[in-house]
C-alpha cells in the first residue's frame, strides 16, 4: 500500500474517533499537535486501526512510536 493512502485511511479513523473532520496528518504529526488527542484517544484509536485493518499491535509496537510515520511504518510491516 502506498503511504497517501494508508496516512489518508489513519487520518480518517482518527477524525471518526474525535468526531472532528477538521484533522489533517502528516508523518511527522504527534499527539501533542491534534486537539483532544489524548491517552485515552490513542487507546480508541489503536483499537480502531487494529480493527479497520484486522491485525494486533504488540505493546512494544505502540510504544515505539513518536509519529504518526512511526505508525504506518509498524502497518505496512504487519500487511507484508
Amino acid at each position: 500500500m502506498e503511504r497517501k493512502k494508508l496516512l489518508s485511511q489513519i487520518e480518517e479513523i482518527l477524525r471518526d474517533v474525535l468526531d472532528e473532520e477538521s484533522v489533517n496528518l502528516n508523518e511527522k504529526t504527534t499527539a501533542k499537535d491534534v486537539d483532544g488527542w489524548d491517552s485515552l484517544t490513542h487507546i480508541q484509536l489503536v483499537v480502531a486501526i487494529e480493527k479497520y485493518f484486522k491485525f494486533r499491535f504488540t505493546s512494544k509496537e505502540i510504544l515505539s512510536w513518536k509519529n504518526v510515520g512511526e505508525m504506518m511504518d509498524c502497518i505496512l510491516e504487519k500487511q507484508r
